[in-house]
């Protein structure tokens, strides 16, 4: 076994952990595939039939009116009758109890929404894992961050019909491949100082989800260099259930080549093993 082999092994043994941690998240008992509904509320009181109380949202935000029995857990105290949720900040969510489930109070393209998440949503108990490509570090690629003078506001569309998402994006990354230069633009990541692109390819819709995926990328280093593994580009909520509300990429990160790496269509949209 050659010296390059076993990098190879070890690289592919790696991203199957970090594969393998990222579908143990998705599956989570309350995780986007326990969701059971998703509710857009208004002001007229309304109940569901996978929540307790009536919901609605007004001038004193969300708000719930518990019937007599009917108990929600939040921040570990039950509450009972009539309970003010208040006015929720966008891409926000909180978080009540209700038996072994939660519900999800949340705002999303201005709109305040209810989202119940059963641990028994047969989406989440017959899940079984999401098909890749294989991991190939021709993937990685090194890229450069090229930061705006002040961060932009990118209005971006949804899978939701008629919703539209606005993200500060601080700049954009550029990158090689075949000998042609992209650039993305970049939105802030999950910790402070990394960032996040949503992307489409000429895969898109053929081996993998049409709307978009979604790429994670570390902190740039001093000089603005920055690492792109594409091995690790995931796919959104939408990918999986009708009951999301994703962004979809910008049209600059709409790339006209095939970037065969990363998660493919999802098993449960009709992929392929």
């Amino acid at each position: 076994m050659t010296v390059q082999d076993v990098d190879r092994v070890s690289f592919a043994e790696e991203w199957e952990r970090w594969h393998r941690a990222h579908e143990q998240a998705l599956a989570d008992p309350h995780g986007f595939l326990a969701i059971t509904s998703l509710r857009w509320l208004s002001p007229e009181p309304t109940r569901f039939e996978d929540a307790p109380g009536a919901w609605s949202s007004g001038p004193e935000g969300v708000v719930v009116e518990l019937a007599d029995g009917e108990e929600l857990t939040i921040d570990g105290t039950a509450v009972h009758g009539r309970y003010v949720f208040g006015a929720i900040a966008e891409r926000a969510s909180l978080y009540a109890g209700y038996g072994d489930a939660v519900i999800e109070i949340a705002k999303r393209g201005g709109h305040d929404i209810v989202r119940p998440r059963h641990p028994g949503n047969p989406l989440r108990t017959d899940f079984t894992r999401t098909p890749a490509y294989a991991p190939d570090p021709r993937w990685v690629r090194p890229g450069r961050y090229l930061p705006f003078d002040e961060p932009r506001a990118i209005t971006v569309g949804a899978v939701a019909e008629g919703l539209e998402h606005v993200y500060d994006a601080p700049g954009q990354v550029e990158f090689e491949l075949d000998g042609e230069t992209f650039r993305l633009t970049a939105f802030n990541g999950k910790r402070p100082g990394t960032l996040m692109v949503l992307l489409t390819d000429a895969t898109s819709g053929v081996t993998t989800y049409a709307a978009n995926r979604s790429l994670q990328i570390d902190a740039p280093d001093e000089t603005g260099r920055v690492t792109l593994d594409f091995n690790r580009a995931t796919n959104l909520p939408c990918a999986y259930t009708d009951l999301a509300t994703c962004p979809l990429p910008p049209t600059e990160n709409r790339l006209p080549v095939a970037i065969e790496a990363g998660e493919k269509l999802p098993l449960e949209r009709g992929g392929r093993p």
